[in-house]
């Protein structure tokens, strides 16, 4: 069948705006240099108009001029007409891009909900509080512990009237031992002799020291 009928072309790829926008480009790119190469060429006629007298000889290089201008007019307008529909690509390529995306983040959360469900259907308010509450219990038993290890044993109760009395009587006891009388009675002693002491003699004649014993001779 395929010899009598033939066998048809296999379709292609769908048409892709990314590579529709870059061949539009490329084509632009392309009249941009034809532009500039007309551009030249009028700067040359420019400047043989400007050396040369005015008659038929300049009237043919104006007229070549007017020509060169005349392509440029057409190019520069195809250049604009191709720049503005690649614009209108790349507009229409950014909104259908912003789209996917948008689709892209709408499915994350509804994704992200589900699970979010699932979980809370594993977590109950009640058990929570309960697990608070219960928490709360152990840490006030934990303080009771605490208190009875810390109990003092064999103290006698004794009134805090009592001690602030006492310590009312300890600071006058203190004023009173602050006397300086003693200093009176250090400064009545008798002086410390200065110098060394006087030789003595016994009734045998020999020479005593200040406790009375012989003295050595030196």
């Amino acid at each position: 069948m395929n010899r009598i009928f033939g066998k048809g072309k296999a379709k292609g790829p769908p048409p892709n705006l990314n590579d529709c926008i870059g061949n539009v480009d490329s084509r632009a790119e392309s009249v941009d240099k034809k532009i500039a190469r007309l551009d030249a060429e009028l700067v040359k006629y420019k400047d043989q108009m400007k050396k040369m007298r005015d008659g038929p000889s300049k009237n043919m290089v104006k007229q070549k001029a007017l020509r060169v201008l005349k392509q440029k007019r057409m190019y520069e307008g195809q250049r604009d007409n191709l720049m503005q529909q690649s614009f209108n690509m790349e507009q229409a390529n950014y909104t259908i891009q912003t789209l996917k995306d948008t689709k892209t983040t709408v499915d994350a959360m509804k994704v992200g909900l589900k699970d979010m469900k699932k979980a809370y259907k594993n977590i109950k308010i009640d058990k929570i509080e309960d697990l608070q509450d219960e928490m709360e219990d152990m840490m006030e038993d934990a303080n009771d512990i605490q208190e009875a290890l810390g109990r003092s044993y064999g103290t006698p109760d004794i009134d805090e009237d009592d001690l602030a009395a006492e310590l009312d009587a300890l600071g006058d006891e203190l004023l009173l031992d602050d006397d300086s009388s003693y200093l009176d009675e250090a400064s009545t002693a008798p002086s410390i002799p200065e110098g060394l002491p006087a030789e003595k003699s016994n009734r045998d004649g020999v020479l005593v020291d200040e406790f009375g014993l012989p003295q050595i001779p030196a």
